[in-house]
């Protein structure tokens, strides 16, 4: 009888397996991202045609070569409606996300440099915001303005920068006890050089992760209020509009007005978090050691 495959081997073989399945996710998930920039980038600078455009006669035509996503219950061709609003929903996604980011690590920053009282009021005000629901906020943000982009924005990044802050603090901290920052401080560096030569440089990978985590979950944000008709304007294209547009004709078994905008809402964020988990890897090298045993 065959002696058993030592223990190290099938470690091993267990980490190239983890290896090459992490190679395809994150290949897969760059061609998804680039596909998708490429098409709301090119398509609608290309494309000859007006994404308004009502043809009451083609109204709730199913998938065809003409129409590769079907019709909407007016008769706008749904391809470019759903590119148009992707594009939207990318735009609000990002800018609130970089808005996000950069309130969240100035905070969280200024917190943990500063330290003492300051720290302790800081994160008990982020406590405070963190304890009522994000969308619950969102639309009492939202309420206050007349429905477009920037009100999205604005709601979007002053409910999603306390994750960062928390983040961010903590690098700091963990960056405030390492031996080259006693140094530093030994040798008449200031504490704003110490915060601009070696406590920013060291939390920026970690907050740029948080940045394009936040970019997902920004769209999602933005798509919920759109279907709560909180958010940008009925006749905008953007994927919570269509969805929301689409509730009558998917009771009425019409299923591609539905179909297609969740997908497109639903494929870019799982291309986007396979990316950011990948970035999440190779910044925690101790991670990445343990997820190759």
């Amino acid at each position: 009888m065959a002696e058993p495959a030592p223990r190290t081997a099938v470690w091993r073989s267990h980490g190239r397996t983890r290896r090459s399945t992490r190679t395809v996710r994150v290949r897969t998930s760059a061609v998804v991202v680039a596909a998708v920039l490429l098409a709301v980038l090119v398509v609608p600078p290309l494309a000859d045609l007006d994404q308004q455009a009502v043809d009451l006669s083609m109204k709730l035509r199913p998938p065809s070569l003409a129409h590769p996503f079907g019709t909407d219950d007016v008769g706008r061709d749904l391809l470019l409606r759903c590119v148009y609003g992707l594009r939207v929903s990318l735009l609000v996604g990002l800018v609130a996300a970089l808005a996000a980011t950069f309130i969240g690590t100035a905070v969280g920053a200024a917190a943990a440099a500063f330290g003492g009282w300051t720290d302790r009021v800081v994160m008990r005000l982020v406590d405070t915001f963190s304890s009522v629901p994000h969308l619950l906020l969102g639309i009492f943000i939202v309420a206050m303005f007349r429905p477009g982009v920037w009100p999205v924005i604005v709601s979007v990044a002053l409910t999603h920068w306390l994750s960062t802050a928390r983040i961010v603090r903590s690098e700091v901290l963990s960056l405030r006890s390492r031996p080259y920052i006693d140094a530093a401080v030994s040798g008449g560096a200031s504490r704003w050089r110490v915060a601009v030569r070696h406590l920013l440089p060291g939390v920026l990978p970690q907050a740029g992760l948080a940045a394009v985590l936040m970019v997902p979950h920004a769209m999602w944000h933005e798509s919920a209020l759109s279907f709560l008709g909180l958010g940008l304007p009925t006749h905008q294209a953007s994927l919570g509009n269509l969805v929301q547009s689409a509730r009558s004709s998917l009771l009425a078994g019409d299923w591609w007005p539905t179909l297609f905008p969740g997908l497109l809402l639903i494929v870019p964020t799982l291309a986007l978090a396979g990316l950011a988990g990948a970035w999440r890897e190779r910044i925690n090298p101790r991670r990445r050691s343990e997820l190759m045993l």
